[in-house]
């Protein structure tokens, strides 16, 4: 892949530009993550926050997570598409929502996490590290 890569939110308000390649891009099958995608499980590309360049406006959502972190969420305030997680205790390390890049080859999970709840249906692959919880 060749970066940067362009991004942006449903209705183009907010836009942003991812420069390099991702850390880690996990699924999350969680109940709070399947609210959020409303389906299965929710893809996320962890990446450095000095790698992503965003423009717009965007407005912050946060609830505490079972770990006892806070897992803040940025999202478009005109569509309400969210562009990323971060816990403020970690400001280097975003949780970038990968579905709204313009090229979407790199949504291959290195890891699925909180498999413990995961919907029954869905078949894990055999290649890829499991976690129950978070790792």
């Amino acid at each position: 892949m060749e970066y940067p890569i362009a991004g942006a939110c449903q209705c183009g308000e907010v836009t942003y530009q991812l420069n390099a390649a991702p850390l880690m891009v996990v699924a999350c099958h969680c109940k709070e993550c399947q609210k959020l995608s409303t389906s299965a499980f929710s893809i996320t590309a962890v990446v450095k926050a000095k790698d992503v360049e965003f423009q717009g406006q965007m407005q912050k959502w946060q609830r505490k997570a079972d770990s006892g972190n806070i897992n803040g969420a940025m999202f478009c305030p005109t569509c309400g598409n969210r562009l990323y997680h971060f816990n403020p205790e970690e400001p280097d390390i975003i949780k970038l929502k990968p579905s709204n890049l313009s090229d979407t080859r790199l949504i291959q999970p290195t890891a699925h996490v909180w498999v413990s709840e995961k919907q029954d249906w869905f078949s894990l692959p055999a290649d890829v590290p499991v976690y129950e919880r978070q790792p």
